[in-house]
């Protein structure tokens, strides 16, 4: 299955499921207030910390990624089938959306997409929109973790010096200038920057295939997809191009998922800045 689909393949599969993925860091419980005012016909909700994310514990990031069989279980809970389509969406960029499209491949489940434009482009082109919450009875869901997707913090400290580390945040939070979100600024040495709203284009929809292409292999240099490390702040935007990559023909990328909040946690960890 291909990793991103139109407004119009959504309209014409309801039979596809459907998770609203929307999520605000300073307001976390605004996006369920969203979903349940107005969704995607047929759309369940998937809250960034309570369900796709473990347990904090200070030291692991924002958003760390749970145990696999914890995230599995809540996928059995929703009813989710190993043949079910998957369309995650949220309110147009595409970053939430990532990092479930992301984790249900970590799982296990191929056949998930993300929708392109997200509910912004769904509402501007006047689709349907429900405030109903649809019920899928629960099944076990059969899933496995794929480790050769995710890079732990050990993994990044032993590759420091050789992976291929891709920063997603904003440039002034690469350089250090600012960080609005964590209490130290700065990114893991050696790191460059592909900011993930770079992905997009004017109107809040992936770049072609070809365009992302050609800017991945700028950034990397040569360096082989399967050598990238993509990090953010917590990592969600770091799925995004860990989306962007595959959408341009380059797999094989992991996500360090606890980015920079949990690598900065540690004051021996090294840390650059730059002008």
């Amino acid at each position: 299955m291909k990793q991103l689909v139109s407004t119009d393949e959504l309209a014409t599969h309801p039979e596809w499921r459907v998770f609203d993925c929307r999520h605000e860091l300073a307001d976390p419980a605004l996006g369920e207030r969203q979903y349940q005012e107005a969704h995607i016909p047929g759309a369940s909700f998937a809250h960034l910390n309570r369900d796709l994310s473990g347990a904090l514990t200070g030291k692991n990031g924002r958003h760390p990624l749970p145990e696999a069989k914890t995230f599995i279980a809540w996928l059995g809970r929703q009813g989710l089938k190993p043949a079910d389509t998957v369309v995650c969406y949220d309110g147009g960029p595409g970053a939430m959306a990532s990092r479930l499209w992301w984790m249900l491949r970590w799982a296990g489940h191929e056949q998930v997409a993300v929708l392109d434009g997200g509910l912004a482009k769904w509402r501007r082109e006047g689709r349907p929109i429900t405030a109903e919450v649809p019920a899928f009875a629960a099944a076990p869901y059969p899933g496995k973790a794929r480790a050769s997707m995710h890079a732990s913090l050990t993994l990044v400290e032993k590759k420091l010096k050789r992976a291929a580390l891709l920063d997603a945040r904003a440039p002034e939070r690469y350089r250090g200038e600012q960080e609005p979100i964590d209490p130290v600024a700065g990114r893991i040495p050696g790191a460059k920057n592909r900011f993930n709203s770079d992905n997009l284009s004017a109107e809040g929809t992936f770049k072609s295939a070809e365009l992302l292409r050609a800017e991945f292999e700028k950034i990397l240099s040569g360096r082989n997809p399967g050598e990238v490390i993509h990090y953010c702040g917590s990592g969600v935007a770091a799925c995004h191009n860990a989306l962007a990559m595959e959408l341009a023909g380059m797999p094989g990328s992991r996500v360090y998922v606890g980015s920079w909040s949990e690598w900065s946690t540690d004051p021996a960890r090294p840390i650059s800045r730059s002008a």
